[in-house]
């Protein structure tokens, strides 16, 4: 029998076998306690009636961020621990998953649900586009994509920047095949990679950086593509251009039929940002509402 199979209960005469998702077999497989550790834990928890993690937290065996993992995998709430993965730390929802900021992105994620994605079936993408460039469209679309996916969601993050393509670094994923490749017809779903640590989320990079970005995304190739993308995923983000510099922001909007649009504190003054609003509205996309970004 093996050691982390059958664990006494605290306070039962009767061994239970517990499943792959209880605390202890969860830290031990991990790495962070050990079998003789768990044996520790579960003697002073039936003296005190205590909760395990809280037991191991005495014992100065483990600390919260461990009950933080631990309860994340009991719950199927995956998030990435600093240093085991290729994806840039940038992604807090990826890593602190419990910090006030991204108590404010899962805000953002319910507005969405209740004012697009739930209003509709037939509502699954969603353009991230910002007047001027730093406006952090990126890096909300990015973080956006994890969210959505801890939800549960199947979520497709689309990097549809063909002028400054970002995501691939972000994710730490290979940028050989990607949109650009779809769209001219040299690749088709292989080009879509999937982010393992993360479960329901996959990314579709740019690929090579095209000359003529704008020409790709206005044929019929690319509304054909969300159109069967829908088919796959519940979620469809788009990270787009600068809105100001280039055309693309409005064409993947149209093509998504609907966009937030991004804002950094102090960045961008509110004609401009007006303008891109109504550029957007004029093509017969929805603006769902402007995202404050004052990191």
């Amino acid at each position: 029998m093996r050691q982390d199979e059958f664990i006494s209960e605290p306070n039962a005469g009767l061994p239970i076998k517990h499943d792959e998702r209880w605390m202890g077999v969860i830290l031990v497989k991990a790495g962070r306690l050990t079998p003789d550790s768990v044996d520790r834990i579960l003697r002073l928890q039936r003296e005190t009636g205590l909760p395990f993690g809280e037991v191991a937290m005495q014992l100065g065996l483990i600390a919260q961020s461990d009950i933080q993992f631990a309860l994340s995998r009991q719950f199927v709430y995956p998030f990435l621990q600093t240093g085991q993965s290729k994806v840039s730390e940038d992604l807090i929802a990826a890593y602190e998953p419990f910090s006030p900021q991204v108590e404010s992105l899962r805000a953002l994620r319910s507005q969405l649900m209740l004012r697009w994605f739930d209003s509709d079936p037939t509502h699954k993408a969603l353009a991230i586009i910002g007047a001027a460039r730093h406006e952090g469209r990126s890096y909300i679309a990015a973080n956006l994509a994890v969210v959505f996916s801890q939800l549960g969601a199947r979520t497709l993050l689309i990097d549809a920047n063909m002028r400054n393509p970002c995501q691939h670094r972000l994710f730490g994923l290979t940028n050989h095949l990607g949109l650009s490749a779809i769209l001219s017809g040299r690749a088709g779903a292989e080009a879509i990679q999937r982010i393992p640590a993360l479960l329901d989320l996959s990314v579709l990079p740019v690929g090579a950086v095209p000359p003529n970005p704008l020409e790709l995304l206005s044929r019929p190739m690319f509304a054909r593509l969300l159109d069967d993308l829908a088919r796959h995923f519940d979620v469809i983000l788009l990270d787009t251009p600068a809105a100001n510099d280039y055309t693309d922001a409005q064409i993947i909007a149209v093509r998504a039929a609907a966009a937030i649009i991004v804002v950094r504190k102090d960045a961008v003054r509110t004609w401009k940002l007006r303008g891109v609003s109504e550029n957007v509205a004029q093509a017969s996309a929805s603006v769902i509402g402007v995202v404050y970004n004052d990191s």
